[in-house]
């Protein structure tokens, strides 16, 4: 590595460790650096348009941003509750095991973990809480966990942002995504079910069965949704941004007009919203390309693919080690961020090693998801802390199961490969 990118990362990882935000952190660091180049410095304007006008799934961000927020607004979450409690609230710690079975099924509309926490998984936390019956921090401690699903089911942000630094089908990645999601939802349901018996949590309410089909014609439209993505995206009816755009206004005219729960001013605020959540977002992407960019330039992944090369590693240590590599950062580093900066480095070793991408990329989210709730710098136990109001160091008290539990799905993940890759082969894929 040449000088110039030492200071650049140190720059970087400094300037991220004393507060600054991560995606300013990335353009002061390339800034100097070209600066000491003495390179254009027009080059930070040229890379952050190209990367932007090259990528039209881009678009689909935004869309499923607001198509989450929507759901969210319009009283869509109430009607899932309502579903899931009648599914799975009679169980021996009912109302947790209805936090896990409603982010599953939330997890098919919104594809953000934060959208997921502070929507569905506030509600059941307040609704633990106030039974008495379920500690607080175990209360928000499975809305945290659970709300890892989100972005694995499709549709996913992150696997949106994926597919866009790997050069992988994003339909291919959100069928090799449900199986995972699936898979995580049981483990955590039944690791509930584990400490229910332990600890004498309280069944939840018993809806009676002849309530059952008013309550599930109630949540159909919204369980709806996912179906119409999947349908439009493996039917070739539209591509993954089109089908977020459908997303976007089946929500708006679910909200609006089916259940009448969003006015003229829940949707601007909707849409305020909506912004200030993608333009985080797109900073952090306007940031990593240039970012990305320089890395490029010094043959940063080059020489990786190369030193793995000289290894000789199987490729099953390979993923070990940078799955232990991601936990470690995970601690430290927002999703998004690892994702833009991180995961290209080491994209020409997967190619060199020859693993399959849809798969490293369905085990790699995984893990940094699992990283939003790995303490210290789990966002999502920030994020229930702020929508609860529960102490942070309760939460991570009663983490720890969850997160042990995550890891072990994470494991058979990596060993497994078929577990992400038969779903996305049942309709065509030979990768």
């Amino acid at each position: 590595m040449s000088l110039p990118f030492v200071l650049l990362l140190a720059g970087f990882f400094g300037l991220a460790a004393f507060g600054v935000p991560v995606a300013y952190a990335m353009f002061i660091a390339s800034i100097g650096y070209l600066l000491f180049m003495g390179a254009d410095i027009g080059l930070l304007a040229e890379q952050m348009l190209n990367g932007m006008f090259d990528s039209f799934v881009l678009l689909a961000v935004p869309l499923f941003i607001l198509a989450a927020n929507l759901m969210n607004a319009g009283g869509v979450t109430d009607r899932l509750l309502a579903f899931c409690q009648a599914l799975v609230g009679r169980l021996k710690g009912g109302l947790a095991q209805v936090d896990i079975l409603v982010s599953i099924v939330f997890a098919g509309m919104s594809g953000s973990a934060v959208a997921d926490a502070a929507g569905p998984g506030k509600l059941v936390t307040m609704m633990m809480v106030k039974t008495g019956r379920y500690p607080p921090g175990f209360a928000a401690a499975v809305a945290s966990a659970s709300a890892v699903i989100g972005p694995i089911i499709p549709p996913s942000i992150p696997l949106v942002i994926y597919a866009l630094i790997s050069d992988t089908s994003v339909g291919y990645l959100f069928l090799g995504g449900v199986a995972p999601g699936l898979m995580l939802g049981l483990a955590l349901m039944m690791l509930v079910a584990f400490v229910s018996e332990k600890r004498d949590f309280p069944r939840g309410e018993i809806v009676p069965l002849r309530q059952f089909p008013r309550v599930t014609l109630q949540a159909l439209p919204a369980l709806m949704l996912p179906v119409i993505l999947l349908w439009g995206i493996y039917g070739g009816a539209t591509t993954p941004t089109e089908a977020a755009a459908l997303a976007a206004v089946y929500a708006l005219a679910l909200a609006s007009f089916y259940y009448r729960t969003v006015g003229f001013r829940d949707l601007v605020e909707t849409l305020i919203a909506s912004s200030r959540s993608t333009a985080v977002v797109a900073v952090l992407i306007a940031g990593a390309f240039i970012f990305n960019y320089i890395i490029a330039t010094e043959g940063v992944p080059a020489a990786v693919a190369s030193l793995l090369d000289g290894t000789e590693l199987s490729p099953v240590v390979f993923l070990l080690i940078v799955n232990l590599i991601f936990l470690i950062l995970g601690c430290f580093f927002d999703a998004t961020t690892l994702l833009l900066v991180v995961v290209p480095l080491f994209i020409p070793a997967c190619r060199a090693l020859e693993i399959d991408l849809v798969h490293f990329g369905i085990v790699v989210t995984v893990n940094i998801m699992i990283g939003l709730v790995t303490p210290p710098y789990g966002v999502l136990l920030f994020v229930m802390n702020a929508v609860t109001g529960i102490p942070v160091k309760d939460i991570i008290q009663e983490i720890w199961p969850f997160v042990a539990v995550l890891l072990c799905a994470l494991l058979i993940l990596i060993l497994v490969p078929e577990t992400v890759l038969w779903m996305p082969r049942q309709f065509g894929y030979v990768g």
